[in-house]
């Protein structure tokens, strides 16, 4: 992980911290890297004008994936060879641990297409994070019993409004493995729970809307969204990587609904009323933290009074995956969290999990 050591800073540079923190939560491939970066910026190397101008950003913006992302991107468009050898997102199989100087050399050559990109946000669209979110919304849809109105918040591409389409094989008291979902998806899923949510996996899971919002929307059938959400993508994550571009060919031929919009002007617009017939599922997985906090704090206003307003007729319930609240750094333990009005439960964990869903692990 040795940095190119070309003047000594006597503090810390401010951003480097954030670095090694991702560092230990990240692939093996990433793990260098972003050590790499982080012994850099204290170093006072090339990396420091990289992330010129965002020492100030956000944490929840995670700016050590928003660099790792940016150079990714100019790995899959083949800007990058000499990176290309440690990628295996490109078929590269080169030892990480000899990556840093690779990236050094890169940040000197390419720093301007770098930095451009490194302004965007993180969307990752993660598809194994439907894993949690099906036992969710199942255990929702029977508690309520009534078909399912999902709405998603943050939703990238869509990707995840497909969640009954996706395929699960599930494994039932030590038997064989059960299949829920569609058993044609191209996006599968072996083993993805630990234990099982309390439901019956038998019982139909009907949604009778699905719909999303995004301030940028990726449109599934477009290359460039394509590659942005590949780019995301840890690039030593391959299963990871083999799902997303076959959700990405299932949303293009089945088009969920994303509107361009923030969270809480679109949800404030679906809840205006009670929906009878139908359970109002709002759900976000690994979005809260890129949400200002204005925003979080009109989306809870919406959810507070369409609760008010929900009945058993017209059930309102929240579902999110998120990380659990350490502060002042992110951890790395997910919750799944469930409420449902008016009948309850209220901001209960009901599974745990890596931040990528799988595995899934059922707390009740």
């Amino acid at each position: 992980m040795g940095a190119a050591m070309t003047r000594h800073h006597a503090a810390p540079h401010p951003l480097s911290e954030q670095f090694r923190f991702q560092a230990g939560v990240s692939s093996p491939l990433y793990a260098v890297l972003l050590g790499g970066v982080a012994d850099d910026l204290d170093a006072g190397g090339v990396s420091t004008a990289i992330v010129a101008g965002h020492e100030a950003d956000r944490r929840g913006t995670v700016l050590p994936l928003r660099l790792m992302g940016a150079v990714h991107r100019l790995v899959l468009t083949g800007d990058l060879p000499d990176l290309a050898p440690y990628y295996p997102s490109v078929g590269g199989a080169e030892p990480p641990d000899r990556a840093w100087p690779a990236l050094a050399a890169a940040f000197e050559t390419h720093r301007d297409p770098i930095r451009e990109h490194l302004n965007r946000p993180v969307q990752t669209n993660e598809t194994g994070r439907a894993a949690p979110m099906l036992g969710g919304l199942l255990m929702i849809a029977q508690r309520t019993g009534l078909p399912v109105r999902l709405l998603e918040l943050g939703a990238s591409a869509g990707l995840n409004l497909l969640v009954d389409r996706f395929r699960y094989d599930v494994t039932v008291n030590g038997g064989p493995p059960r299949t829920l979902g569609d058993p044609a998806s191209p996006v599968r899923f072996d083993q993805p729970w630990e234990g099982l949510p309390p439901v019956d996996l038998t019982a139909p899971l009907e949604i009778a809307e699905r719909a999303g919002c995004d301030p940028r929307p990726i449109d599934a059938a477009d290359p460039d969204g394509r590659l942005t959400l590949a780019s995301y993508v840890w690039p030593d994550h391959t299963e990871r990587l083999a799902r997303l571009r076959g959700a990405l060919e299932l949303a293009a031929a089945q088009r969920p609904v994303v509107h361009e919009s923030g969270g809480d002007r679109w949800l404030a617009q679906r809840l205006a009323a009670p929906q009878p017939g139908v359970v109002s599922v709002v759900w976000h997985s690994v979005v809260w933290q890129y949400i200002d906090r204005g925003e979080r704090q009109g989306i809870l206003a919406v959810l507070a009074r369409a609760a008010q307003a929900a009945t058993s007729a017209a059930p309102l319930a929240y579902l999110r995956f998120e990380p659990r609240q350490a502060p002042p750094r992110y951890s790395n333990v997910f919750e799944l969290r469930v409420s449902v009005w008016p009948t309850g439960p209220v901001d209960e964990v009901i599974a745990t999990g890596a931040g990528h869903g799988i595995p899934t692990r059922w707390s009740l």
